[in-house]
């Protein structure tokens, strides 16, 4: 169990007053960047500003006393915003208390079960056709706020192309004042990272946003319009679990689980190339599923690592799970003291932000760069996941996306499965090739090269024997694993080969494909005598079986 060990443990067995000056400090900045992004992310998943909160306060904390990186920062992030909206819209708040908690258990399994090293799995492709859709949809989704649009009376769009034709019918009323508070916004996010270097763009754009809307004669929604916003304290809810509630949130359970993990251990990844540390996969992962067991308890929303604030974390000195503890403990002093003027905050402030948001997490120069220099299957599964995403949902865009990748990385693996019989020559033929030997027509040699699996089985098919035959040997040195289906292939020539009286003789099996072949019975059924370690061996045994 040492691998599932909180980093907190490890860091506080040297821990000094001067890091923790460190820790609070930097804990006190993140917190200060993770409050607009909280609201705002909120909001974009179809819930209350109080929920991103409670989800930075819960989840932040638990992650960061229990996790598996000595700096990282978790909280809501805009990779789930889409499936939380869907999965409010359909099924309520219960329905996705009763998802986040199901991730939870999942990630916490994933841990246990030291899945940890198995994301990097997960093709790159598909991560970054999925997080470029996420950014799509999300900045589809804010532009009715953005430009202060209604929409038509009885549409209430949930799916990201139902938004953009909602949006589109009722861009007619289009409002001047949002644009201008929006475009205000989305100046101040862009230029003041170049201005003010500590003090985050996403406050500044609030403050100003709010100023605007309170002394200009600017009539724009505000958040206060929207939503109640109360400084209560997150408080502890079980929700009403039905079998059918259950059974419907597994898919965006795991879906959510899938999400949590890539992303939490790229932002540990990300992290240790800066503090030039080590984090615990695993334990990073039971942290994951804790942290989000516990937000769904007390009003939140799924949480994962979030690489932002992290970097926001270790650029201000953070160096251990204190900074993290202490960026939530901020948080709630935040939310008794200064919650009620969130709701002052302009709608066109909070969609700028989104914007923000999505740009930086959409890697269109990485997508651009895939285009142009992806082999023709990798373009193939990064389109069709991005388009899947802005389409119908992420649930989808990942099922089919890695279906599609595993499908086209068989066909690829198979491709590379080659069958070649050695060529005969004679006195009177030139020398073809050095490492050709001078066979009698009875023996034949096939050299095998690649994995043999049930993607590429029929490659023994290509196997001829002629009538002069006496003796058969499979040359297995450039053969790095052999599966059941390729094994039953085997057996079918070993058969054909029986009751032509021809002898098979096999050189160089690697390890993998002889551990296959021991288990099956295989090497009894040949008969062990006919394996040879080179082909040396091989074909001297060959000859004496023909004599």
């Amino acid at each position: 169990m040492n691998q599932i060990k909180p980093m907190l443990l490890t860091t506080l067995k040297s821990y000094d007053r001067s890091q923790f000056v460190k820790d609070v400090t930097a804990g006190i900045i993140v917190a200060i960047i993770a409050l607009p992004l909280s609201i705002a992310l909120a909001l974009a998943s179809g819930v209350g500003p109080q929920a991103g909160i409670f989800t930075a306060i819960v989840a932040g904390f638990v992650i960061s006393a229990f996790g598996g990186s000595s700096v990282q920062i978790a909280g809501p992030t805009a990779a789930f915003a889409t499936i939380v909206a869907g999965i409010v819209a359909k099924d309520g708040l219960d329905g996705l208390v009763i998802s986040t908690i199901l991730a939870g258990i999942f990630l916490i399994l994933m841990g246990l079960c030291h899945f940890g090293s198995l994301i990097k799995f997960i093709p790159y492709t598909i991560t970054t056709g999925f997080t470029s859709g996420i950014a799509v949809t999300i900045i589809i989704g804010q532009l009715k706020d953005f430009f202060g649009v209604t929409y038509p009376n009885g549409l209430k769009p949930i799916e990201t192309m139902e938004k953009l034709n909602a949006f589109a019918l009722g861009f007619s009323s289009f409002h001047v004042d949002a644009l201008i508070v929006g475009g205000v916004s989305l100046a101040i996010l862009i230029i003041s990272p170049y201005i003010f270097k500590r003090i985050p763009g996403s406050l500044i754009a609030v403050v100003i946003g709010i100023l605007m809307v309170k002394f200009l004669p600017l009539h724009v929604s505000t958040i206060g319009n929207l939503y109640t916003i109360t400084n209560d304290l997150p408080s502890f809810h079980i929700p009403a679990v039905k079998f059918s509630m259950v059974k419907s949130a597994i898919p965006n359970a795991f879906t959510i689980a899938v999400l949590a993990a890539i992303e939490s251990l790229l932002s540990c990844v990300v992290a240790d190339g800066m503090i030039n540390g080590k984090h615990r996969s695993d334990t990073e992962l039971v942290a994951q599923g804790l942290g989000n067991i516990a937000s769904a308890l007390f009003g939140g929303i799924p949480a994962t690592g979030a690489i932002a604030r992290t970097a926001a974390n270790i650029k201000n000195g953070g160096r251990t799970p204190v900074a993290g503890m202490v960026h939530s403990i901020t948080l709630v002093i935040v939310l008794v003291v200064l919650m009620p003027f969130a709701g002052m905050i302009p709608m066109p402030t909070i969609a700028a932000i989104l914007f923000v948001v999505a740009y930086n997490m959409c890697q269109w120069r990485t997508f651009v760069h895939m285009l142009k220099t992806a082999p023709k299957s990798d373009i193939i599964v990064l389109i069709v996941t991005f388009i899947l995403t802005v389409v119908f949902d992420l649930v989808v865009a990942i099922e089919i996306g890695m279906v599609i990748a595993c499908l086209l990385f068989i066909k690829r693996m198979s491709e590379e499965t080659r069958v070649d019989s050695w060529v005969y020559v004679d006195d009177d033929t030139p020398e073809i090739d050095d490492h050709l030997a001078r066979l009698p027509l009875a023996i034949r040699v096939y050299e095998i090269t690649g994995p043999l699996f049930f993607g590429a089985s029929d490659a023994i098919e290509h196997i001829v024997v002629k009538d002069f035959t006496k003796c058969l040997i499979l040359r297995m040195r450039s053969v790095p694993a052999l599966d059941s289906t390729a094994l039953n292939a085997l057996k079918d020539l070993v058969d054909t080969c029986e009751k032509k009286g021809i002898t098979i003789v096999f050189s160089h099996v690697n390890e993998q494909p002889m551990k296959v072949m021991k288990k099956a019975g295989f090497i009894e059924l040949v008969g062990k005598e006919h394996f040879c370690p080179n082909i040396a061996a091989a074909l001297k045994h060959a000859e004496d079986c023909i004599d």
